[in-house]
């Protein structure tokens, strides 16, 4: 299976996905102007991936800033690992989040309240 990545834009983070490694990030603002035609070919990509993903999934979000558009697209995601994780695949998200931001931490909690699986809140300090 291919890798995908997208490239950082104004409007649309950077996304890798290495199936390999087991590794998935998506980093930088997400406020596109269509969530759903950014984040669709992500979620097929999510389908194709989940039918023999690697023995460990690592997904790390590190965005800046989502709209709400973005966060229900973003729950769609969540959704597709929460299904792998509950069909015994270890599946690990990483939620960071700026140490002063609150309400990129409060997201991360909401998530974490939401799905049946582990997400480790992470925050850093910027310098």
């Amino acid at each position: 299976m291919q890798s995908l990545y997208l490239h950082k834009k104004t409007k649309t983070p950077e996304v890798i996905f290495d199936p390999e490694k087991g590794l998935f990030e998506i980093s930088g603002r997400s406020i596109p102007e269509n969530s759903v035609d950014f984040y669709k070919p992500l979620l097929e990509w999510l389908d194709a991936y989940a039918q023999q993903p690697n023995g460990t999934t690592h997904f790390t979000v590190k965005l800046e800033y989502f709209n709400t558009s973005s966060s229900k697209c973003l729950i769609d995601i969540f959704r597709k690992l929460e299904n792998m994780h509950l069909h015994a695949h270890e599946v690990i998200i990483y939620w960071y989040y700026e140490e002063e931001d609150e309400d990129m931490k409060e997201s991360g909690e909401d998530f974490k309240d939401i799905l049946k699986m582990p997400i480790e809140m992470v925050s850093y300090k910027t310098e």
